[in-house]
């Protein structure tokens, strides 16, 4: 089903629930995946997961369909992300390099995480990415999602997108330089 198919089943006397299982069936790992590239732990991306469609369950009966349901899905998502690195950040009084730092440690432990060697590394230089650049180049690079999908659920022009997008890969590419 389409998200319009979707949101007219939502909307039918008593499929509220069954649609809304539709919903999440359909967007769930797109979305854990969105969210564990951010956090590294599959712990706190099943926590913001579910966070992330309790908002969503809320929020529906007023959605408005000015965008889709996917972008806002992922809007919602990204600032449960935002909210809870700012939070950890904050409470474990860490800079923003200690707090990657963390990350990557969490990334290394984690039983979840089977990448090689060279998908390591990676994930430890998009982790020590401010957290713009880091939501940028996961959605682009990872998700193949277009700079204007990105501009909706971020709320931000294509051109400064394609900006952070492009100091990112740079970043990372630097990174993986120091490797070698």
């Amino acid at each position: 089903m389409d998200d319009k198919d979707l949101l007219d089943l939502y909307r039918e006397e008593g499929k509220g629930n069954y649609a809304f299982n539709l919903i999440v069936g359909k967007y769930s790992e797109r979305l854990y995946w969105h969210i564990r590239k951010m956090v590294a732990s599959h712990d706190d991306a099943n926590d913001l997961l579910q966070n992330t469609f309790v908002k969503a369950w809320k929020a529906l009966p007023d959605f408005r369909e000015e965008s889709k349901l996917f972008t806002w899905l992922y809007r919602i998502a990204t600032n449960e992300v935002l909210t809870f690195l700012k939070r950890k950040q904050v409470r474990s009084f860490l800079s923003l390099t200690d707090y990657s730092k963390k990350l990557e440690n969490v990334l290394e432990s984690d039983t979840y995480f089977n990448g090689d060697a060279a998908q390591t590394a990676l994930h430890k230089a998009i982790l020590k990415l401010p957290e713009k650049q880091r939501i940028v180049f996961n959605m682009r690079y990872f998700e193949e999602l277009k700079y204007e999908e990105i501009s909706e659920i971020l709320g931000t022009s294509v051109g400064a997108l394609k900006a952070s997008y492009h100091h990112a890969a740079q970043k990372i590419q630097d990174s993986l330089q120091e490797l070698l």
